[in-house]
C-alpha cells in the first residue's frame, strides 16, 4: 500500500472507532481485550495517536521516555470529553502525516522505506484493530476491514512485529504454519522455533517450502486471517488443516510486546 492509502485507512478507521464509542457506554467491557473497558480502549488509542504525532511534528530521533510520552499525551480527559479528545488527536495525526515531508527523519522501529511510511502504516493498523475492538464493545459489527488493508496488516504483523526478538512465539522443535489468504496473491510460511519467528512470503498457495504440507495451514479471506492472527477472532472463522494445537501456541505466545 502507498503512504496515501495508509493515511486514508487511518482516517476511515479512526472515525469508525469514534462513532462506535459515541454510541456505547464507556463502561462497556471490550470482549476482545478482556482487561479493558471501552474508556480504556479509547484512551489508549488516543494516547498512541498523540505519541506518534510527536515524532512526526518534532522529529524525535530516539524513543520518548515516560516523561516525554506523558507530555505528548497531555492531561487525561474526563469521560464526558473523551470521545471529542480522541477525535481531535486522531485528526491531528492524520494532518501531521499528510503534511510530513517525504524525507522525514525521526525514530521508527520496524523496517520501512522511511519513517513516514512506517508511521502511516503502523498507525493505520493500530487503529484498524482497535476499531474492531470498539465495535465489539458496542455490540454492533462495523464494516469489514478492506482486503488490501488486511493483506498489508498480515504482512506487517508477521514480517515486522512478530519477527522482532521481543516477540515470544517459540517452540522447542521447529514447526511450520502456512497462512494463505484466499483473496490475495501472497501466502506466508512461518517457522516457529527457539529463535525469533522466521517468515517467508510465498507467491502462490502451494505446499510449504515446495515440499510436504506445513504442520498447520490457515486459509480464508484476508480480513478474517488479519483479525485471527491479532487474536481477535475464534479459530473457527477460518479453514484449518493439520496440527491445530499450533493455534493454541499462537494465542498463548503471540501477543505483541512493545518493549
Amino acid at each position: 500500500m502507498e503512504i496515501s492509502e495508509h493515511i486514508d485507512a487511518l482516517r476511515r478507521e479512526g472515525g469508525l472507532l469514534a462513532d462506535a464509542a459515541d454510541r456505547t457506554d464507556l463502561a462497556a467491557p471490550v470482549p476482545t481485550c478482556p482487561d479493558w473497558r471501552l474508556r480504556d480502549l479509547v484512551l489508549h488509542t488516543g494516547q498512541v495517536h498523540r505519541w506518534a504525532t510527536a515524532y512526526l511534528v518534532h522529529g524525535h530521533r530516539a524513543p520518548l521516555d515516560a516523561d516525554g510520552a506523558a507530555a505528548a499525551w497531555g492531561p487525561e480527559p474526563s469521560d464526558a470529553a473523551l470521545v471529542g479528545w480522541f477525535r481531535a488527536g486522531h485528526t491531528a495525526l492524520v494532518e501531521a502525516l499528510a503534511a510530513a515531508p517525504a524525507d522525514l527523519d525521526c525514530w521508527s522501529f520496524l523496517p520501512a522505506p522511511g519513517p513516514l511510511a512506517f508511521w502511516a502504516r503502523r498507525q493505520a493498523h493500530e487503529t484498524a484493530v482497535h476499531r474492531f475492538d470498539a465495535d465489539a464493545a458496542s455490540g454492533e459489527p462495523g464494516p469489514p476491514v478492506a482486503t488490501d488493508l488486511a493483506l498489508d496488516g498480515i504482512d506487517e504483523l508477521l514480517c515486522g512485529l512478530m519477527s522482532r526478538g521481543r516477540a515470544r512465539a517459540r517452540s522447542e522443535h521447529p514447526r511450520t504454519v502456512l497462512v494463505r489468504a484466499t483473496d490475495g496473491p501472497v501466502s506466508w510460511l512461518l517457522t516457529i522455533s527457539q529463535e525469533p519467528l522466521s517468515v517467508r512470503r510465498l507467491g502462490d498457495a502451494g505446499p510449504a517450502d515446495g515440499g510436504g504440507p506445513a504442520d498447520l495451514t490457515l486459509s480464508g479471506p484476508a480480513r478474517e486471517l488479519y483479525l485471527l492472527l491479532w487474536n481477535r477472532l475464534p479459530a473457527e472463522r477460518v479453514d484449518r488443516s493439520g496440527d491445530r494445537s499450533l493455534l493454541d501456541l499462537w494465542r498463548e505466545t503471540a501477543a505483541v510486546r512493545w518493549s
